[in-house]
This record gives structure tokens, sequence and C-alpha cells, in this order.
């Protein structure tokens, strides 16, 4: 998934942690409430301001940056 137009990084926002889109909602924020258990439907719910593309978006971004992480041999 492309999500360079989702999330976007500003040094004015929230410390230069990425967000979704001008929000101050961080891809940190979502992976907790996926991790804690929440749903997608419960996220949109509690806020609307996010879709469900968002939330891929997020888990995209977590899988590219896995995916780079250096391994220690």
């Amino acid at each position: 998934m492309k999500y360079d137009n989702i999330i976007t990084i500003r040094s004015d926002r929230r410390f230069g942690k990425p967000c979704i889109r001008e929000t101050r909602i961080s891809v940190y924020d979502v992976l907790g409430w996926l991790a804690s258990g929440m749903s997608n439907d419960d996220i949109i719910k509690d806020y609307p301001e996010l879709n469900l593309q968002d939330i891929q978006a997020c888990l995209a971004y977590a899988a590219e940056k896995e995916h780079r992480i250096k391994i220690a041999v």
C-alpha cells in the first residue's frame, strides 16, 4: 500500500512523529490501539476523522519500518 499521501512527518506536530494526514493522531497511537484489542471499527467510531485506509496506512508504514531494521549477526 502506498501511504505517502496519508502518513506525514512534520517537525511542528507531535515532535516529528509520523501522523495521519494533518491530524495529531500518530502511527504509534493507532498501532497501540490495535495492540490493545481495539478493532478498526472501534477506532473509527472513537476517531471519526480516521477511516479504514488510514489504519491500513499505519500498518503498511510499520511493516516497512520493520523491514528496514538491521539484524545483528
